[in-house]
């Protein structure tokens, strides 16, 4: 104690640390549980490859949830969980499981799935937190996750772009569209329910 005030220990500073940590992983595991749920809720389409999921929902809103680093975190986590063969990626596919869906023809999208939710953390991070921010953050992250997608698929089939972004971007364009809607009004919706507490 000096001068009356008495200095704390160094169990004091570590405890808030470690909790905060902890708090962290568990964000991690149910944001990546979140994105697992939500690919097993899928459509397959019968003229591409890539079956329609709400799995782009689940990443747009979480970078809309989370902080840049602990979005990246999330989905970087979802797909070791992925890799290690744990069944978080879209069921019923043909080629494969674990390393080999990542390396599969939805590759693109999967792993554009960190830098997408970091982008979109960020972005809506700086542009005032408004409903439009949120839309134009939101929208900017999905048409990452569609561009990657488009990209792999191109050099997986070592077809023409056209054709690859017939199968990769258009037939998923409106329902993405709804997609970035419902993410954008669900996360303004929960922060004005935190700024009033």
């Amino acid at each position: 104690m000096e001068n009356g005030i008495s200095k704390p220990m160094a169990s004091e500073i570590a405890y808030p640390a470690a909790s905060q940590g902890l708090r962290t992983a568990g964000i991690v595991l149910a944001g990546s549980a979140l994105v697992a749920f939500c690919s097993h809720i899928t459509l397959p389409l019968w003229f591409t490859p890539v079956p329609l999921t709400l799995q782009p929902f689940a990443v747009v809103l979480l970078g809309l949830l989370l902080r840049p680093r602990v979005a990246a975190a999330t989905l970087g986590a979802y797909l070791v969980e992925g890799a290690l063969g744990l069944p978080v990626f879209a069921p019923g596919i043909a080629f494969g499981a674990g390393m080999a869906h990542l390396l599969g023809p939805t590759g693109g999208y999967l792993m554009s799935y960190p830098a997408a939710a970091a982008s979109i953390a960020y972005l809506w991070r700086r542009s005032g937190r408004g409903f439009s921010a949120a839309l134009s953050s939101a929208a900017i992250g999905n048409v990452v996750i569609l561009l990657c997608g488009f990209a792999w698929l191109a050099a997986w089939t070592h077809g023409s772009l056209r054709t690859a972004f017939a199968l990769a971007v258009l037939p998923f364009l409106p329902g993405d569209a709804l997609k970035v809607v419902a993410a954008a009004a669900i996360a303004k919706g929960l922060e004005r329910v935190r700024r009033s507490r």
